[in-house]
């Protein structure tokens, strides 16, 4: 006997797929004027950054050090590798290809965008950084990384209690890359907006796709 599988999530509504494209374009615009502002050597957020940098160098401590691995870890390329092809495979698995495809979409997009755009800008890294030391801070991949996922995951579920705890994830995250000083508060921020823009376009253009092959469905079947 052929194993039962939960049913794929609900497609969205046309008001809550436009409400998430604005959402979408505000995350762009706040991506854009944080890169403005965070541009070249007389930077108008440097007084910013330097005042995160010493607000969190005051207070690290070992063990803070050790707490803030966990997160940079798992955030990295090779555990977000993993990750995401446990997510996909298990989405596969219970057929749900749409859900499969975005997620998996969504970080191809995430890694296109941010790897070449921190090369291309070059920004310096705090000198004191205990993880990567390449001229690649700007915007930060894991925190871009973890917004895009959480994103794609809270759309597709539309579950408050994924809301949440996604944001909290990439709040974490972003407290990591700066804690250990592998990143300025900008570049974190920055990370955010441009997760959170991928996630969503990449959502409203699948799941639009969905709602029209439904919507060609009924009408064919009626």
């Amino acid at each position: 006997m052929p194993r039962t599988r939960a049913a794929q999530p609900s497609t969205a509504s046309a008001r809550v797929r436009h409400a998430a494209l604005g959402a979408g374009a505000l995350a762009i615009a706040a991506f854009v004027t944080v890169g403005i502002l965070s541009y070249g050597p007389s930077r108008v957020s440097a007084p910013l950054d330097q005042w995160w940098y010493d607000l969190v160098l005051s207070y690290r401590t070992d063990a803070g050090i050790v707490i803030a691995w966990i997160p940079a870890v798992i955030g990295g390329p090779i555990a977000m590798l993993a990750i995401g092809l446990a997510l996909v495979g298990a989405f596969l698995y219970l057929r749900w290809r749409a859900v499969a495809a975005t997620l998996a979409s969504a970080m191809v997009v995430c890694v296109a965008i941010a790897s070449p755009l921190a090369a291309v800008v070059a920004r310096t890294r705090p000198v004191d950084s205990l993880a990567e030391a390449v001229p690649t801070s700007f915007p930060s991949g894991h925190t871009a990384m973890a917004a895009s996922v959480v994103v794609v995951l809270a759309l597709v579920f539309r579950r408050t209690v994924m809301w949440v705890a996604g944001t909290a994830w990439v709040l974490v995250m972003g407290w990591s890359r700066t804690y250990l000083h592998a990143h300025w508060l900008t570049d974190v921020v920055a990370g955010a907006f441009l997760g959170t823009a991928v996630g969503i376009v990449v959502w409203y253009a699948i799941e639009t796709l969905r709602n029209r092959r439904a919507a060609a469905s009924t009408i064919a079947s009626g």
